[in-house]
């Protein structure tokens, strides 16, 4: 058994009743209250009611970590360093090769790459037109970057990308691709482009925030030519909101240079005039970490290995061809990327309603039908133009009228995502209110906010303290912390 096991025992059955808040009711617009159906798992996962024992049973030994001569500091730092070795296992890390750094998100990860990788003035990068902005806009200041396009199902250019590799073969140092697409959901061949990268003298990069929930990854021996060479994720995709990002790096790329994050913890000594570094990853994971975050993911990694991630990947695919083969009846829906041959997708619907606006959309399926989804273009802006076939000279329109503040007409799509615990009744209900709100049976009058681009339904107020409210000693405070003058 692994350091975060339990006598509890997971199964793929027991994953539903063990998600915390599966069974909350919430109000709709007619009065009465329903299910809530939770399919916004792309964005950000619940968590599992096992990671909140898991957690409440250490916050009694709860202390800082390392350098701590108490009791409960030693406690903390042995499992804290328990939690930092699981996770490194968890993905097939050489710990005498590789270092697992902890952040916030999959964002501060992807950052900390781009200023702390060895790059040179005409080094090249290669990325993706399938990627999200947080493995894009970072890599972007170094300037010599090349998009690789995809065709019209959403699907990476591979012929383009292998072309490119080989014509630039010695001044690409970096690939940098999604494990699986949040937009489409298409799972790209992350260890074929591992090879090619390498047999092009670069290394690899991939964002596997998308794919960590879904598929066992392993990163494979440093010196095989499929070795995944950073990997990086982020806890609250995996069932463990608590604000925890994951980056698994070659210990060589942070043995020289600063910090790009400086402070507490990341010294070996220090004078008024002379800095030695500590080495990673402490020198890499500046002030005091998330030490409750990074237990609950590493739990949360425990529960999804002893369910088994093939097992999971399974019931997801089984229950993405059932909701496809509901959806696809639907009149009036168009929909992005595979909707067949799905054994290389991860759980991501991507679709429009002709003539409604997708944030309309997904205001119905929340007020009238308690269904949570996402609309918009989900941080990938370029990617979600390109499969709606946006041309140049609307997109710099659209552009210009997002800056100057007017999002109505932003371009973007409604998307339900699955996670393990989703079932067919979860689908069932998402598929009746799409019939719904094609055959206009929805209630509500919507009121569409031009600045933010959604819609609400009128009269249809969330009074968030009948839900959650601090205690009354918080809320006296909050009430008279600050003057009318403020």
């Amino acid at each position: 058994m692994n350091k975060f096991s339990s006598d509890e025992h997971h199964t793929l059955a027991s994953l539903r009743d063990d998600i915390v808040g599966i069974d909350s009711y919430v109000p709709i617009l007619d009065g009465t209250r329903r299910r809530y159906v939770f399919l916004d798992n792309a964005a950000s996962t619940p968590t599992f009611q096992s990671v909140i024992s898991c957690i409440e049973n250490f916050l009694p030994w709860y202390s800082g970590v390392h350098r701590g001569t108490g009791f409960k500091s030693q406690i903390a730092t042995a499992i804290f360093d328990n939690a930092r070795a699981f996770i490194g296992d968890f993905f097939g890390a050489d710990a005498d090769e590789n270092v697992v750094i902890f952040g916030k998100n999959t964002t501060e990860a992807v950052n900390k790459i781009s200023n702390r990788f060895p790059f040179q003035h005409d080094d090249i990068i290669v990325t993706t037109e399938m990627e999200h902005h947080s493995n894009d806009l970072p890599w972007r200041k170094h300037k010599n970057i090349i998009h690789i396009g995809v065709d019209d199902d959403g699907y990476l250019r591979l012929d383009v990308l292998k072309k490119t590799l080989d014509a630039y073969k010695g001044k690409v140092k970096l690939v940098a691709v999604c494990g699986a697409s949040n937009i489409t959901g298409i799972c790209n061949p992350i260890y074929d482009i591992a090879r090619w990268s390498h047999n092009a003298g670069a290394k690899i990069f991939v964002d596997a925030a998308q794919l960590v929930p879904h598929r066992k990854i392993n990163i494979l021996p440093n010196d095989d030519d499929e070795h995944i060479d950073f990997l990086a994720f982020s806890a609250h995709k995996v069932y463990a909101p608590f604000g925890i990002g994951v980056l698994i790096a070659p210990k060589e790329i942070f043995e020289h240079g600063e910090p790009d994050i400086v402070g507490g913890g990341t010294v070996k000594a220090v004078s008024l005039n002379d800095v030695y570094w500590d080495d990673a990853p402490k020198k890499e994971e500046a002030g005091t970490p998330n030490v409750v975050g990074i237990i609950a993911l590493a739990k949360s990694l425990a529960i999804l290995e002893e369910v088994g991630m093939d097992a999971i990947a399974q019931h997801e695919l089984e229950l993405l061809e059932y909701a496809f083969r509901k959806i696809q009846n639907v009149p009036k829906i168009v929909l992005y990327g595979p909707t067949k041959n799905l054994r290389n997708k991860v759980g991501v619907i991507t679709f429009n309603i002709e003539g409604m606006h997708n944030a309309l959309v997904a205001a119905i399926l929340g007020t009238e039908g308690a269904i949570g989804i996402r609309n918009g273009c989900f941080c990938a802006q370029p990617y979600v133009k390109r499969m709606l076939k946006i041309s140049p000279e609307d997109d710099a329109r659209l552009m210009k009228e997002m800056v100057t503040g007017n999002k109505a007409t932003m371009p973007g799509m409604a998307r339900a995502s699955l996670g393990c615990y989703n079932n067919e009744e979860d689908i069932d209900a998402f598929t009746e209110m799409l019939y719904r709100i094609v055959r206009k049976e929805y209630k509500g009058e919507y009121i569409l906010n031009e600045s933010a681009g959604s819609y609400s339904a009128k009269g249809f107020d969330i009074d968030v303290e009948n839900f959650f409210s601090f205690d009354s000693s918080f809320s006296e405070k909050r009430d008279t912390g600050y003057s009318e003058a403020s």
